[in-house]
């Protein structure tokens, strides 16, 4: 019987590279750092979890205005885009470490729009980001 991955299996695991990141505490200082890490990261995850997604694909972009989220994924029907929006100042707030979770979550929502062309329902939703 194979085992079901949940959204904790994911969130609590890091790279070696992240783990040796930590150590040295190298967090992005900056918005484009930020994205920088954030690409690798959605890179490093979706290989592992949405090998179907394709990952380079995924327009990245940080908000400074938003204030109510620390990221968003967005989906255009027409171009079939998708593009996850990171807010700064959820980053500046939180850090690396937790933020980095921000990034997994919504890089289901980008396998979501990828998987179903648009924002499912809750039946939708990937496994991962169910409660065990």
């Amino acid at each position: 019987m194979a085992h079901q991955l949940t959204f904790s299996d994911i969130t609590d695991q890091q790279t070696l590279t992240e783990s040796a990141k930590t150590e040295t505490n190298d967090s992005p200082e900056t918005p484009t750092a930020l994205l920088d890490r954030a690409r690798q990261h959605a890179t490093n995850v979706a290989a592992e979890h949405f090998p179907d997604l394709p990952a380079e694909t995924i327009g990245w972009e940080v908000s400074h205005r938003a204030q109510r989220q620390a990221g968003v994924t967005k989906y255009d029907p027409t171009t079939e885009a998708i593009t996850i929006a990171l807010t700064w100042t959820a980053y500046e707030q939180h850090g690396w470490k937790q933020f980095s979770e921000t990034v997994r979550h919504e890089l289901i929502h980008a396998w979501q729009y990828q998987r179903v062309r648009r924002r499912g329902s809750r039946r939708n939703v990937h496994p991962l980001d169910r409660p065990p």
